[in-house]
Order: structure tokens, then C-alpha cells, then sequence
């Protein structure tokens, strides 16, 4: 987002809603245009300006990117909850959750193709699902990017894997919707079933290991049961 060339383009103005954006990056994402201007010194104008000159048609587009961004770019802190990950294996050496993988399974065979879909850490296990799921014989591929539109066309006979830690992005919620409206069905992977992306799906297979925050970004261990699911599904394909 924050490329060189993009920086370099920055007059002083700009620069100046640079180095408040970067100072700030936990205010930022719940700054209107004009709180961010008057913040930063500025008019609205500018802030439109700077926006445009990162490749972003406006604010509000300026403010998803960031937030991906951000997620991206978090440094990992050497914190790995390894308690939490042994009782999560713990937890899941049931026939319950057995069972629960079985259905999900039969669902996607029961699916025409498959397509993946998350943003930031979750972009990159939809796009891992993905090639896995391929590998294994069941045609898929992926979406990482918010604004990618959703047709009747690539929803007909599909089945959406959507991923998210949370269960409550915005861009993942407006996703799992867009499939709903095309009658594609949905099936979440998140960390828990309260969330509002498990109850809008028609399937949903949750973790239950606390969201450890790290300055603004979910520690790495929340995706190792991800790719716990994900392979677990992908190996029920192959036997079935």
C-alpha cells in the first residue's frame, strides 16, 4: 500500500496525513474524513488527494486497505500459546467433531467447485485451502479481495468455504451475504459459533482458542486450526 513511488508522490500536505496515519494507526481506523483532517491539520480536500495517490478511489475505500494492511504487516511477536493449541486437540479427539467434518465433507462433494474466500491472514488460508483442496481432486479457487464481485454466474452449484478468526469483518460478512443472495451455500470456519458469520452460514466449524491480540493483529496460533480443518477435510475427500 505504502509503496515508494506512492510515497514519493506525496506533496508536503500529504506527507503531513502521512506521518499522522503512520503515528496513529489504532485512531485512524475509526476516523471520519474530516476528524482525520482536522487531526492531522489539514482540509478534506487533502485527505482525498492522499488517499487517491495510494492507489484508492476514496476514504472509505483508503480505510479497508489500511486495516489490510495493517494486518499484514503487524510484526509476530515470538508468543506461541502452546497450552492452548494442546487443549484444542484435546477438545477436537471426539466423534463429535468427527462427525461434524464428515458432514462438512459430504457438503463439499456434494459441490460442484469450491471457492475460498478471507482477507488478510485468512486471504492467505483461502488461497492454502484452495491449492489444497485442487491437490486432493476437488477443483477450487480463492478470493482475497474485498471489493471482487460476487455473480450468479461463479455462485451457480459452488459452495463457499469463508474463513474469518473473528466471524464479525465487515467485508467477510458482506461476502457470506452476497453468496446467500445467489443461493450458493456457505459454510464458515471461525473461532467461535456465536459469531455473526457462523450464524448467517448454512454450515459452520469453529475453534474455540482465545484471540490473543498482538499490537492490533490476531496471534498466528489462531490459524493452526485452519489448516488443521482444512487438511482434515481435504483427506475425508480422497477417502470418500
Amino acid at each position: 500500500m505504502f509503496t515508494h513511488a506512492a510515497i514519493a508522490s506525496l506533496n508536503n500536505l500529504e506527507m503531513t496525513v502521512y506521518h499522522f496515519v503512520i503515528k496513529n494507526r489504532d485512531k485512524v481506523m475509526y476516523m471520519t474524513i474530516r476528524e482525520l483532517a482536522e487531526a492531522a491539520g489539514v482540509s478534506t480536500t487533502t485527505v482525498l488527494r492522499f488517499c487517491r495517490k495510494l492507489n484508492c478511489d476514496g476514504y472509505s475505500e483508503f480505510r479497508i486497505r489500511y486495516k489490510l494492511w495493517l494486518e499484514q504487516n503487524t510484526p509476530q511477536q515470538d508468543i506461541f500459546a502452546v497450552g492452548e493449541i494442546i487443549r484444542y486437540f484435546n477438545s477436537i479427539n471426539t466423534a463429535e467433531f468427527d462427525t461434524l467434518l464428515d458432514r462438512a465433507a459430504e457438503i463439499i462433494l456434494a459441490s460442484e467447485r469450491i471457492i475460498f474466500v478471507g482477507v488478510g491472514t485468512s486471504g492467505a488460508m483461502a488461497k492454502y485451502g484452495a491449492r489444497y483442496f485442487s491437490n486432493m481432486g476437488k477443483f477450487s479457487n480463492h478470493i482475497d479481495d474485498p471489493y471482487f464481485p460476487i455473480t450468479s454466474d461463479m455462485a451457480r452449484n459452488a459452495l463457499a468455504i469463508v474463513l474469518s478468526v473473528s466471524g464479525e469483518t465487515e467485508e467477510i460478512l458482506r461476502f457470506a451475504s452476497q453468496f446467500s443472495l445467489h443461493h450458493c451455500k456457505v459454510l464458515s470456519v471461525t473461532s467461535h459459533d456465536g459469531s455473526r458469520l457462523a450464524k448467517l452460514a448454512d454450515f459452520n466449524i469453529s475453534w474455540h482458542i482465545p484471540q490473543t491480540r498482538l499490537d492490533g493483529g490476531y496471534d498466528i496460533t489462531t490459524q493452526i486450526p485452519v489448516i488443521y480443518i482444512l487438511e482434515s477435510l481435504g483427506r475425508r475427500l480422497v477417502r470418500k
